[in-house]
């Protein structure tokens, strides 16, 4: 039986929690319903999966999803037809339109489902995969975009069980073996490692490689990571890329924690050096070279890295944070875990600056509150980008600014919280502002 590898379930318990991070309520009536994934569509559509957080290990077919920025979530079920089978992973690309993965641990056997009602009702598609007794198992299902999605299961007669599909999953073909490397002795993949971005996807292995598409799936590389297993006890892994080449890798090989970097797409990686965070669950800012990297044990909290994962500042310590995922540096959110109706997700609030970060900031914006102009002053910039947003991602102004100091005028916004992003070729800074 292969062990599926998934989230460590810890009991949850209360705490302060600090402004950066505002809880939510995810509404799942049971209490201790954690969050294994958080998958982003926009600004305002995001799907979460859930898992049991309380320890006691039970079988969850549940999911959180929210249409308005995390105004509001409303809880499901994943209805796959079998209480017994364990939710893989769970991919949206629309407030109705998502797909999750199922298997059954101890043969393999699952499947891929799709829901085009918001979770209201699932279908099984391509029915006749993954159904091979002592071969199949079913691990990942992935969709680039509405269309085009894969499937990633272990090695049948020798060569990894994956199919593609370019209708939605209506119809789904296997994706040759020509196109696949092949798989070494014994070698499988994990239902809970993998991660995409853009056009690319990533899967590792018990064999320590790393098998990558560029191209929605159509053609494949693999590459030998810096690590012997991506998910036993005695070696296990975990990465994580901010676009189609910056990637980490942080191995962990008991209380040993190692992190790399690949500027290659994980075809190579830089000689690992030790990890000098205290927190380890690890995730990208897309685009950047920030990391952000969170905690469920002690120390709890939060830590961030703007140099890749060179050097690390804790941010806040208020509670446990689990996964966080982010669509750019002031839209994201982190799990937590629910009580009856309440809390079980935190959104990000205000950027997640530190007080090194502030104090080499080459911009300042004031007055803050503002009423009917805002001055940005810059230092030893020419010209930069202003995009301002506002809570829920949505973008309000854009301008091209030149010079020292400028005066933008702000009356026509609504009252309430703004993010003020100015980017140039050198430096980007956010700042949160309020509006009377």
């Amino acid at each position: 039986m292969k062990k599926l590898l998934l989230s460590l379930s810890l009991i949850a318990f209360s705490s302060t929690i600090n402004a950066q991070w505002t809880s939510q309520a995810t509404n799942f009536d049971a209490e201790s319903r954690g969050l294994e994934e958080i998958r982003i569509v926009d600004a305002n559509i995001v799907w979460a999966k859930a898992y049991d957080g309380s320890g006691l290990g039970a079988t969850v077919q549940e999911f959180t999803r929210t249409s308005n920025g995390g105004a509001s979530w409303q809880s499901g079920f994943i209805d796959v037809g079998d209480p017994t089978l364990n939710i893989t992973n769970i991919c949206a690309v629309s407030e109705l339109v998502a797909w999750a993965g199922a298997v059954q641990e101890v043969d393999g056997f699952g499947g891929v489902y799709k829901t085009t009602d918001g979770g209201a009702s699932w279908n099984q598609q391509n029915t006749a995969a993954y159904t091979t007794a002592g071969q199949s198992y079913f691990n990942v299902v992935h969709f680039f975009d509405e269309n085009v999605g894969l499937t990633m299961g272990d090695p049948k007669s020798g060569e990894y069980e994956m199919y593609r599909t370019t209708d939605g999953g209506d119809t789904w073909t296997a994706i040759p073996a020509a196109a696949l490397p092949n798989p070494t002795s014994g070698e499988y993949g994990y239902t809970g490692n993998y991660f995409a971005l853009g056009n690319n996807f990533w899967f590792t292995t018990n064999k320590g490689r790393i098998y990558k598409t560029t191209d929605q799936g159509i053609t494949w590389t693999v590459a030998q990571a810096p690590i012997t297993d991506f998910g036993s006890a005695a070696s296990s892994g975990s990465i994580g890329f901010s676009n189609a080449n910056t990637g980490f890798l942080l191995k962990t090989v008991g209380t040993t924690y190692t992190f790399y970097t690949t500027s290659n797409g994980a075809d190579t990686w830089t000689a690992g050096t030790p990890f000098s965070g205290t927190r380890r669950i690890l995730s990208y800012i897309p685009g950047t070279t920030t990391i952000v990297a969170t905690s469920l044990a002690a120390p709890v909290g939060t830590s961030v890295s703007t140099d890749n994962g060179t050097s690390w500042t804790d941010v806040e310590s208020g509670a446990q944070r689990g996964f966080s995922a982010f669509l750019n540096a002031t839209t994201g959110w982190c799990a937590g875990f629910s009580g009856a109706l309440v809390d079980g997700i935190f959104k990000l609030t205000s950027p997640l600056a530190t007080n090194d970060v502030m104090a080499t900031a080459k911009f300042k914006v004031y007055p803050n509150p503002a009423t009917a102009t805002v001055t940005i002053s810059a230092t030893d910039v020419d010209s930069y980008k202003l995009s301002v947003t506002d809570l829920t991602g949505k973008t309000v102004m854009t301008k091209s600014l030149n010079g020292m100091e400028n005066n933008v005028d702000v009356s026509a916004l609504s009252s309430g919280a703004y993010f003020f992003e100015m980017s140039s070729d050198n430096k980007r800074e956010v700042v949160k502002i309020l509006k009377n």
